[in-house]
């Protein structure tokens, strides 16, 4: 399973294209060959250490400050060859990257210090085959030294950004216990078709999405909806591939090939949107292009300054490698990415799975949000509370077996509520034909011969109009009418829940200032009743699919930034037409093809967590920026010698470690990225 590319495939826009990025931004980058890398800039850092201390040693400039002096027959000459095995071997990784980035028409990063080490080493070695000056071969190594430690420290940091999603990786169970006639057998999960049955034993990872056909436990899926209590099955519940079995053994029928898993659906998600690029993403790489041409001529000019200014040659050139390679925009190349890579997986662990980046990174402009009702604010569970008979010839329970003909395929809340109560009441369901669902409306088919149709009020007032005498709704009920050949045979109501979760959620977001709004097919009364008692600012109710998208179209047109919650299917165009559409409660169904942003669990807390945590995300990136330019602009006058006569001057070793120290604050910065789910 290759690991995600942590800076975008290598386009005209990404400058940042530096040593170990090679390999990371061209395509995916594989969690072994990622180590290899750290371990090569670790193996090149030491190696270049212990030929550091000799350079150092018989350098003439260190041995004039340290008042010694060592000095043999052929001395330069022993300095020269150890510094360039120090060029050529511990500046490999930076000239090899120089070539590239030159061949691709695109310098950055690597250009930069390939041009600076290569003209500390040219000058140098001119010095010793006789041209006048001071080397500074010690800087040369030292410079290099400290751009391998920079580099290595980076890597790792980059890694730990990475092991989030290693770890969702590493979910995946290797193999499963397979049921084949009258044993089991053990084979790679990879291989496991729908509706092979797998035996699961207490305590061991799921190994594909599947439906528990034998047995209770209780599962933990912590790591994959964020939800904290272990979740118990039973015989026709779904499980999640890489969540942990508690200390039941079940048999499980798998739903679909491994690819098509919910775990595997969420790493994709989350490689592709870490490789997608967003408007941050975009802005970082447009500083980093502006630094590493401004670093080119900066050099150039501060060399130009200095020579020209009566200083020798060796000073002049200093002065232009400092400045040269205190502007490595590395920092300025990880502020986004580190980030991203963050928060990417951390979404993902915590339940909130982004398709979008750019939606994401939105989230603090919301102004507005739009719920869907049922199964969001509310539980979802639709529990019969009263039946009525609207004709002599039919009971209450005639009515109900109607509804139930029909509603027994569906998956709808609704339909769920009606079938409950008929296992319940021990009536037995009749066989309906020809069933077909009246989106938004209801639900129609024939049973015994007769048409039959569940439909909304809504559905009632439109095709009755005012011959239609409406049942009066109590608060906080859902009603739907049972017609028999398009005359009304009864009523059904259910009654919802609120979550509890629910509350506490509209009062965080009126805290954050963001107002909120209910959008429901449901009646109004309902709609009224649920908006009172969380406190909702508006309801709109009885709305049809198309409806709900003139509503968040209506809602923008008033200047709102809107991000529409629903559950996918009949909240589809609305979602589509919202700023950011957030699907709830899709579980292994991630592919809620809308929505920028799905939530696993339907628990309105998510997507208050969702809206703090895209907030805190992009005021990542953005003090990673501020941090990666401000530094640049205070340390790029340094290095080309502006406090000069106050006795301040940068070496270019200096330059590396403030370059080095500023990447790895960056890191740590991005590290320190939380999902807050208080």
């Amino acid at each position: 399973m290759d690991l995600v590319p942590l800076t975008p495939a290598n386009d005209t826009g990404s400058t940042h294209d530096h040593a170990h990025a090679e390999n990371q931004l061209h395509g995916h980058m594989g969690h072994d060959h990622h180590a290899m890398m750290i371990d090569d800039f670790k193996k090149r850092f030491y190696v270049v250490l212990v030929l550091t201390v000799p350079i150092v040693v018989l350098s003439p400039m260190i041995q004039h400050w340290l008042n010694w002096h060592i000095a043999f027959s052929g001395s330069q000459y022993v300095l020269f060859a150890l510094s360039s095995v120090v060029f050529v071997y511990g500046g490999w990784p930076f000239l090899k990257g120089w070539v590239n980035e030159m061949k691709a028409k695109n310098p950055g990063m690597m250009t930069l210090i390939g041009f600076a080490i290569t003209v500390a080493y040219v000058y140098s070695t001119a010095t010793v085959f006789g041209l006048k000056g001071m080397d500074f071969f010690w800087e040369l190594a030292t410079l290099i030294l400290i751009m391998l430690l920079g580099h290595w420290i980076e890597m790792k940091s980059i890694a730990g950004a990475s092991r989030e999603l290693e770890l969702l990786v590493q979910l995946m169970a290797a193999e499963a216990h397979l049921q084949h006639g009258d044993h089991v057998m053990d084979v790679k999960t990879d291989t496991l078709k729908p509706n092979d049955i797998i035996l699961i034993k207490p305590g061991e990872k799921i190994a594909a999405d599947g439906i528990v056909v034998e047995g209770e436990t209780s599962v933990n899926e912590s790591m994959l909806t964020g939800e904290s209590k272990p979740v118990q099955k039973k015989k026709d519940d779904k499980v999640i591939a890489g969540s942990v079995n508690g200390n039941g053994a079940i048999k499980v029928q798998v739903l679909h090939d491994m690819k098509d898993s919910y775990l595997s659906q969420v790493i994709n998600l989350v490689n592709e949107a870490q490789k997608a690029k967003s408007k941050t993403q975009l802005l970082a790489d447009t500083a980093a292009r502006w630094l590493t041409t401004i670093a080119i001529v900066a050099g150039i000019v501060t060399f130009l300054y200095w020579y020209f200014n009566d200083q020798s040659l060796s000073f002049a050139i200093e002065r232009m490698v400092t400045v040269v390679v205190i502007c490595c925009p590395h920092a300025l190349g990880l502020a986004v990415p580190l980030v991203v890579a963050r928060s990417m997986a951390l979404s993902a662990k915590n339940g909130l799975l982004i398709k979008n980046r750019t939606a994401f990174e939105n989230a603090r402009k919301i102004t507005t949000l739009v719920f869907d009702k049922t199964g969001t604010l509310t539980v979802g569970k639709f529990e019969v509370v009263r039946i009525g008979a609207m004709q002599k010839e039919y009971t209450d329970n005639d009515v109900l077996q109607l509804a139930a003909a029909l509603e027994q395929g569906s998956e709808h809340p609704i339909a769920t509520g009606i079938m409950q109560k008929v296992k319940e009441l021990n009536i037995q369901p009749v066989k309906a034909e020809n069933i077909q669902a009246l989106i938004g409306k209801g639900i129609s088919g024939t049973v015994n011969q007769k048409q039959v149709q569940v439909v909304s009020p809504g559905y009632m007032k439109e095709k009755l109009g005012n011959s239609f005498s409406a049942i009066d709704i109590r608060a906080g009920e859902t009603l739907v009418y049972v017609l028999v050949n398009n005359m009304p045979a009864g009523f059904i109501a259910l009654a919802d829940q609120i979550r509890p979760e629910s509350y506490e959620a509209i009062k965080t977001l009126h805290q954050h200032h963001i107002k909120t709004a209910l959008l429901t097919g449901d009646n109004a009364k309902v709609a009224e009743s649920v908006s009172k008692e969380l406190g909702i600012d508006q309801y709109i109710a009885e709305v049809l699919p198309h409806q709900k998208l003139e509503k968040v179209r209506e809602l923008q047109e008033q200047g709102e930034f809107v991000a529409m919650t629903g559950d996918g299917v009949n909240d589809a165009p609305a979602l589509a037409q919202a700023d950011i559409g957030i699907a709830v409660g899709s579980g292994s169904d991630v592919a809620a093809e809308t929505a920028g942003i799905v939530l696993v669990n339907s628990n309105p807390k998510d997507i208050v967590n969702l809206i703090l945590f895209g907030r805190a995300t992009y005021r990542k990136m953005v003090q990673n920026l501020a941090w990666a330019t401000g530094y640049n602009v205070v340390a790029l006058p340094l290095a080309a010698g502006i406090l000069y006569k106050a006795g301040i001057l940068l070496s270019p070793a200096a330059g590396a470690v403030l370059m080095s120290v500023s990447t790895v604050i960056v890191a740590i910065n991005s590290s320190l990225l939380k999902v807050n789910n208080s």
